[in-house]
């Protein structure tokens, strides 16, 4: 079988995600682990092996011009030899690998594979860090603490909706309905969603935006939208350290699932395509814990077990 250059696929590759709406950013990271690999696959067909740490230095001369079709120990060779010449964090090893992952799904999609060699292979474990959130009254009293009303009215807004960042620098006037108490959301891969507000909230956006009707509910430098950057400093200047806007996020959707219990709902309000990603935001509630252990355990109920 044909399988095709690396230089084709990767451009194909490419154009593929973007036509799913992934972000430059994205594109731009998933087309450099390939490119790396690509390279190491025609060092590996074209030089010696000893030569190869000489070679991986300079990529202005790197050679795509090889075949995609490769087996399972030629990846974990890769993989390898990249972990000797850099020290990876576990997290970025695991992007590695689902990016070449991802691409090879791309290549037996397209027939250029008949297997997918990362199949097999198993990606590192990653330690789950407990995240750093505010609880419900501490958010409150975050919001509470700012002066400045825009700047209070920023973090509320992230907090009254569970928006991303980037969400809430494209706000508009025109998205919120202020007799539905919903925003118009463009999100993740330009998907549409409704996001809902509390009264106080949308109260505290009518007296800020005045008579305007139309354009950026929250303006930057020459009339467009804030930017992401300048949000950071907000939180910089006004919240504890390690408190992001998105452990803002956090908070919304650790508040919302813990007085709902409904899952799904707090997967469609966050904008996730997978629920699994939802489930990484949740925490089981210590009153909750509480009552279980009381009711359920013996010696944490009063009443002795038989």
């Amino acid at each position: 079988m044909e399988s095709g250059y690396f230089s084709e696929w990767v451009k194909s590759y490419r154009n593929y995600l973007r036509m799913r709406n992934y972000s430059t950013r994205t594109l731009d990271s998933y087309e450099q682990v390939i490119k790396h690999f690509g390279y190491y696959i025609w060092l590996r067909r074209n030089t010696e092996i000893t030569k190869l740490v000489f070679f991986w230095t300079d990529f202005e001369n790197a050679r795509l011009d090889t075949g995609v079709d490769v087996t399972p120990v030629m990846v974990m060779d890769f993989l390898s030899f990249v972990s000797s010449m850099r020290t990876y964090k576990p997290k970025t090893f695991h992007r590695i690998i689902s990016t070449l992952s991802s691409f090879y799904r791309f290549l037996y999609t397209q027939g250029a594979v008949v297997t997918n060699p990362l199949m097999g292979i198993e990606r590192p474990r990653i330690k789950q860090q407990e995240v750093k959130y505010l609880k419900h009254s501490q958010v409150l009293r975050l919001i509470d603490s700012i002066e400045d009303p825009r700047d209070k009215l920023i973090v509320r807004t992230i907090y009254s909706t569970g928006v991303r960042v980037s969400e809430l620098c494209n706000m508009n006037i025109e998205d919120i309905d202020f007799e539905e108490h919903t925003i118009r959301i463009l999100g993740k891969g330009d998907k549409i969603r409704m996001v809902f507000v509390d009264q106080e909230t949308l109260d505290d956006i009518r007296k800020f935006i005045g008579n305007k009707i139309v354009g950026p509910l929250f303006v930057g430098q020459q009339g467009k939208h804030i930017s992401p950057r300048a949000i950071q400093h907000i939180f910089k200047n006004y919240a504890p350290l390690g408190i992001t806007p998105h452990k803002i996020r956090h908070s919304y959707a650790s508040e919302l699932y813990r007085r709902s219990k409904n899952l799904r709902v707090v997967q469609e309000n966050l904008g996730h395509t997978s629920i699994k990603t939802t489930e990484i935001y949740l925490h089981t509630d210590i009153d909750e814990r509480r009552q279980v252990y009381q009711q359920f355990f013996p010696l944490g109920n009063d009443q002795e077990s038989s």
